[in-house]
């Protein structure tokens, strides 16, 4: 995949993420269409409590009202990523690849699969276990059981192969949160972390280096 400039910016609002990450997919699909190879960027966060709501979405998967979030300290968007509605917050890693996939080939369902297996491979780097659920984006414990949780979300918007938004991987969140949601609308399963699983609490930029390290192997790219 050539060169990927990864950025780790730590705490950011969402708002302002959104921002940054339309401004390099605006800058990458100019670039392509001038016939360039542009910039491709690895954008790694961390938000202040906020729920998105995906394009495909329902608002019913949100249990509480805006006067409820306020109280609890969170913001409520909607985004024009795929997916229903998901939390972000402390102690979660978001990442946003801003990436080209047309210039390797790649489709939206390889990518999907390379994102979810740099999650498994982080994960693993703790003592955990984690796998695919049939039907369902993201990286679970125990998918098959009766106790399936969900400890990374994907979702993602691609336009002519040039990606947006990503991932949240919970590393030590307060999952609380979670619960006045359906994560990602699922009513019958759970959330987990990092913490939650091993008791362990690394840092988010720990966790950010591991897994960029992860994600350049698994798409073949140089990161800068």
């Amino acid at each position: 995949m050539g060169n990927v400039s990864v950025k780790y910016i730590g705490r950011l609002e969402y708002s302002q993420a959104w921002e940054l990450q339309r401004t390099l997919f605006d800058r990458l699909l100019r670039s392509k269409e001038a016939g360039e190879s542009g910039e491709q960027t690895l954008l790694l966060v961390e938000h202040p409590h906020v729920y998105t709501l995906g394009k495909s979405g329902h608002e019913s998967n949100l249990l509480v009202n805006e006067d409820f979030l306020r109280s609890i300290g969170a913001t409520y968007f909607h985004t024009d990523r795929g997916g229903d509605i998901t939390y972000h917050g402390l102690g979660q890693l978001v990442g946003y690849p801003i990436l080209d996939l047309e210039q390797e080939g790649l489709s939206l369902r390889d990518y999907i699969w390379y994102l979810e297996e740099s999650i498994i491979q982080t994960v693993a780097e703790y003592g955990i276990t984690a796998d695919r659920l049939e039907g369902a984006t993201g990286v679970w414990i125990d998918p098959q059981g009766a106790r399936a949780r969900k400890i990374c979300a994907i979702g993602v918007k691609a336009s002519r192969y040039v990606t947006m938004h990503g991932f949240a991987l919970n590393v030590t969140t307060d999952l609380r949160y979670f619960s006045y949601i359906n994560p990602c609308g699922f009513t019958d399963k759970g959330v987990t972390s990092i913490e939650r699983e091993t008791g362990l609490k690394p840092t988010l930029e720990e966790v950010a280096q591991r897994f960029a390290v992860h994600f350049g192997e698994q798409m073949g790219c140089t990161l800068l």
